[in-house]
């Protein structure tokens, strides 16, 4: 079975991998068009080989938008139906650019529990705490709606997801009696908005640690090129490039739980088998002078911070926006020309006339919704420079 951990002081033992159901498998181009068989079997194999935490929230697979609600939520409900869902953990969040007043939290939390088909909801985060939504949030009274959340049983335990700078986050971690915090954190991102500064602060406080993003959306997978391949090969020839994400990570016992947003059953079967493998004192000082010798090599190249998370989309002239700056790091990350020239073609093949960065406006909408504050349009305006026919 997969090991578990305490999430921090609330008692619950959870398995250090965690199934996020942002990247569920499609039956089409469309977000929302989940194939609900599929997922289905996914998520209650990984439950039935030892998975007890499942991850989903308010927009996840949106069908229009994140001001709609998204597929996933009721997606989950049908997985964890048939007795599925005493077996885990659940958790998901309120949709805080929604919430206006105390009635929005309240609205919102019930709406989400009648989604879920459940009574109580294990881990319910604020979602996406940043600069932009803290302060009012605070105004309309989150700790109070918390608070009553928990004593009248809606929700069990309060946590939040984060994307902004340290010195916020330490401000929010500070402000309430929070039993969990999820952040963007991986072997590359060690240093970036909370980081590993924060996975201490949060031990410190006794809460729990939930990691998301662990490789970078696959990232860490799909655009790792030859001169690190071969470094990482050379230390673990055994291990994969997914191996390495999720080691790193497990090798870290501020982490209680590690998301992954699988979209394909082999994904599932991979980390399954990555997380039953996985023991105390796996991952050892020489992988971890490996990683830092790969983050180096990403961070002399890479453009932008952009994990394919999808909350710039849809865009309001039909660009692709993620995979735009996929490929944007992906031409300056291969060293070969032979490798740029492999992303022209690509480029042409893999979006169509409409998504590419050439037709932006610089409207600006996308950059308003990015939880790592890209600066979208400029760099689809470099985007474009490098891959639009001359």
């Amino acid at each position: 079975m997969i090991p578990k951990r305490t999430v921090g002081r609330t008692g619950e033992m959870a398995s250090i991998l965690g199934f996020g159901c942002m990247r569920l498998p499609l039956t089409g181009p469309n977000p929302d068009q989940i194939d609900c068989d599929l997922a289905v079997d996914m998520l209650r194999r990984s439950i039935d080989r030892g998975v007890n935490y499942i991850d989903t929230a308010y927009p996840y697979h949106p069908v229009a938008g994140r001001e709609q609600p998204g597929a996933s939520e009721p997606l989950v409900a049908q997985a964890l139906s048939g007795g599925y869902r005493e077996k885990v953990l659940l958790a998901t969040k309120l949709p805080t650019w929604l919430v206006h007043n105390r009635r929005d939290m309240d609205r919102l939390l019930d709406h989400q529990l009648e989604r879920l088909k459940v009574s109580q909801i294990d881990f319910y985060l604020a979602h996406n705490l940043n600069a932009s939504v803290w302060d009012g949030l605070l105004a309309s009274g989150l700790r109070e709606f918390l608070d009553e959340a928990v004593k009248d049983g809606r929700i069990k335990s309060p946590a939040f997801s984060f994307h902004d700078n340290y010195s916020l986050f330490e401000r929010i971690v500070e402000s309430y009696d929070w039993t969990m915090a999820q952040i963007q954190y991986n072997y590359l991102d060690r240093n970036y908005q909370a980081g590993r500064r924060g996975a201490e602060l949060v031990t410190k406080k006794g809460m729990g640690l939930v990691i998301m993003e662990p490789l970078r959306g696959g990232f860490l997978v799909d655009q790792v090129p030859e001169t690190p391949r071969a470094l990482f090969s050379k230390i673990r020839p055994e291990w994969s490039l997914p191996a390495w994400g999720l080691n790193w990570l497990w090798g870290q016992p501020e982490v209680s739980v590690v998301l992954s947003g699988m979209s394909t059953m082999a994904q599932v079967q991979e980390n399954l088998s990555l997380a039953q493998s996985w023991t105390e004192g796996k991952f050892t000082s020489e992988d971890l002078a490996a990683t830092d010798q790969v983050r180096d090599f990403f961070q002399a190249r890479m453009k932008t911070n952009c994990t394919a998370c999808g909350y710039c989309m849809p865009c309001s002239t039909g660009v692709d926006i993620p995979k735009n700056l996929s490929f944007l790091n992906q031409y300056y990350l291969f060293e070969a020309q032979v490798a740029k020239e492999r992303c022209q073609y690509f480029y042409g093949v893999q979006l169509s006339k409409p998504e590419m960065a050439v037709n932006c406006i610089a409207c600006g909408q996308c950059e308003e919704k990015c939880p790592q504050h890209i600066q979208i349009p400029d760099w689809l305006a470099e985007t474009a420079k490098l891959y639009s026919p001359s």
